[in-house]
């Protein structure tokens, strides 16, 4: 063959190869998103590992000299298990398949600990009380966590929604840690000498529904009907948005004579121009209107904003930053979305098609006490394309009903009251990595909702243990801490009855542990910044609960209330030795309840138990500590934990 030609075939052959070498670089496997370099995987039982690759490709994954293979099914999804193994490392974590290998590196085999919940859980330790002092000068490369980004779905996610990055504790990574799991993990870690990682999965403000999965939460009959409609929005999302709209409108006409009447100024074509007009900079309470000066009720808003032919197309989402409180948005006369919380961004998804060239218009219906309370110059129109297009800051504006006290039910999948959807999106994909213990520290969004509490966190635990095969899964939970009005006399207490929930529901719970944190709250800040002293408590509980260390797990509990005499006689448990009191020879915050007649009581310490004076009265049917959302107190264990708030009948006994 000529020369020439020999020449002329070779790069052809290489052209041709370079795609068929491409596309086997590109067959590596790839691990799911919570796996990544510096991982902790979880010691002493098989270890879960799963990812994708090609349909049907053969996957071999390899750590610490262990194998194990899989194949990826039609939809290139793989899962293998590997033996269990001793806590140790770094160790590499390989995926291999056709020839082309994924690999982690520095990955070690210890504890692994889920922390979930809201703010006081997602707190940052950047801005935890100490942490100027401390996180500059601490290392522990054997300490190490990942956090999970926020991401709320209508249906259970199989894989998360972003990458994560799992970090080794160091002044310029721990600020960004949870401080509550930080320190718990960090106590943990000092005292077991192996490594330990911690994946906080956790969103500020969020009540306990949206975290249990819908097969749980469709159990209780007050769930049945939203988690039915979260099913439909899943998979129809317009339908599910027109059925809740359908909702809304059935109860504006339920309770609103005009519904029927305003429903005509929702249409682009009305004619507003003798509505008033209000530039909403913050509560219509305050922006000089007499009329609107005590007013609670509904209010109407009109505006309009005009798009290019480009900006039109690009048109995907409304931006109203929070109304006070909720409200019903409709753009050119199609129903948009929703909103139920004062202090939630409203940030509405737009499908296509609704925005148009020229001239659009907003109509928003919202009953409250304040509107549109945040700055003109967040009220926009976002495009795919990453344009703003400010709105008006001027609105028209009309008065509808006086009422107060109405609440709208809310669609399921709106956060922070939606159902389950952030089980869904933050704990569904991550549930089969093997984690030692839950910490949950979440009830504040509760807080008006104790007893529904007893309920809700006993399906949580018992749900996420199902869903993850661990049927003993241990949970550890941070109770409530102080913050609210201090009470003056005897009264009711969301908080407290929220709390005793929370108690309860560890009792009645072998696997469980509490720690009280009434004493290092803010009755000011609904985000206290001792963090450290709730971390080493939760700590401590799982020293007890989780490692089978003889100690008392924490706080002294009420276990029961006698007569004695004329006297009541309050017994605890987990004194450390007897109960004391500072600053003062008696106990305060004690209560005796005839009935729903409740008054504050003498009370002294003496060994394991309180004396309750005198109070042994033949009307008197219960005893209650602490029963204040920011109660003060000063009745602690030998040990210095302050004993746990509680309500129990006289004769009564708690759960040993």
């Amino acid at each position: 063959m000529p020369s020439y030609r020999r020449h002329a075939i070779i790069p052809a052959l290489i052209a041709l190869c370079l795609p068929a070498l491409a596309q086997a670089q590109s067959a590596a496997p790839t691990f799911a998103r919570i796996f990544g370099d510096h991982a902790v995987l979880q010691r002493d039982r098989p270890i879960a590992v799963w990812g994708s690759a090609a349909p049907q490709a053969r996957v071999t994954v390899s750590l610490n000299g262990q194998s194990a293979e899989g194949v990826a099914d039609d939809n290139g999804r793989w899962r293998v298990t590997l033996p269990k193994m001793a806590a140790g490392g770094a160790y590499t974590l390989t995926a291999s398949s056709g020839g082309a290998t994924t690999t982690l590196n520095d990955i070690a085999i210890g504890d692994v600990y889920l922390c979930s919940g809201q703010s006081n859980m997602e707190f940052p330790a950047r801005v935890a009380s100490g942490a100027w002092s401390s996180l500059p000068y601490y290392s522990n490369p054997n300490l190490r966590y990942v956090n999970i980004a926020q991401d709320s779905e209508a249906a259970p996610r199989d894989e998360l929604k972003t990458a994560v990055t799992w970090k080794p504790i160091a002044p310029d990574t721990t600020g960004d840690a949870s401080a509550v799991c930080y320190y718990m993990a960090r106590s943990l870690q000092e005292k077991l000498k192996i490594p330990v990682g911690f994946i906080d999965s956790d969103w500020g403000g969020t009540t306990i529904q949206s975290w249990i999965s819908a097969d749980s939460l469709r159990t209780l009959k007050p769930y049945e009907e939203g988690v039915g409609l979260l099913s439909l929005f899943a998979t129809a999302p317009e339908k599910g948005k027109a059925e809740q709209y359908r909702r809304e409108e059935a109860w504006w006409d339920a309770h609103d004579p005009s519904a029927k009447a305003g429903r005509a100024w929702i249409a682009p074509g009305f004619d507003d121009s003798r509505w008033s007009t209000m530039t909403p900079t913050g509560s219509w309470k305050d922006a000089g209107v007499p009329g609107l000066a005590d007013f609670d009720g509904v209010v109407w808003y009109r505006t309009s904003v005009t798009l290019t032919a480009a900006q039109a197309a690009s048109a995907n989402a409304l931006q109203l930053g929070p109304i006070d409180t909720y409200d019903s948005a409709w753009i050119n006369g199609a129903y948009i979305g929703s909103g139920n919380i004062p202090w939630t961004w409203r940030d509405y998804p737009v499908p296509a098609n609704v925005f148009h060239a020229g001239r659009n218009v907003i109509v928003l219906r919202v009953l409250g006490s304040g509107g549109l309370t945040g700055r003109p110059e967040n009220r926009g129109i976002r495009t795919a394309s990453g344009e703003w297009v400010p709105l008006n800051p001027a609105w028209q504006y009309r008065v509808g009903m006086r009422t107060k006290g109405l609440s709208i039910p809310a669609a399921p999948w709106t956060v922070p009251t939606s159902l389950s959807t952030l089980y869904n999106g933050m704990i569904a994909p991550i549930r089969d990595y093997g984690f030692t213990m839950v910490a949950w520290y979440q009830g504040e969004a509760n807080g008006d909702a104790g007893k529904e509490y007893e309920t809700l966190l006993p399906l949580l635990m018992s749900d996420w243990r199902h869903k993850f095969g661990e049927p003993e899964l241990p949970f550890m939970i941070a109770q409530l801490t102080s913050f609210g009005s201090v009470a003056t006399k005897p009264g009711h207490s969301g908080w407290a009855e929220l709390r005793l929930a929370q108690s309860l529901s560890v009792q009645h719970d072998k696997h469980a542990g509490l720690a009280v944190t009434i004493d290092f709250g803010d009755r000011t800040d609904i985000h206290p910044t001792q963090k450290t002293v709730v971390g080493e408590r939760l700590a401590r509980a799982a020293r007890a609960v989780v490692y089978g260390e003889h100690i008392t797990p924490g706080s002294p509990e009420a276990v029961s209330v006698a007569r004695s005499g004329s006297d009541l006689v309050v017994s605890f448990r987990n004194t450390g030795g007897g109960l004391r009191t500072y600053s003062s020879d008696t106990a305060i915050g004690f209560e005796t309840c005839a009935g729903e007649d409740c008054s504050y009581a003498a009370a002294t310490p003496r060994g394991d138990t309180v004396i309750l004076p005198g109070a042994g009265k033949p009307g008197v049917t219960r005893v209650r500590y602490a029963w204040a959302d920011a109660p003060y107190v000063n009745l602690y264990s030998a040990e210095d934990l302050p004993a746990a708030p509680f309500e129990m009948e006289v004769g009564a006994g708690a759960a040993q």
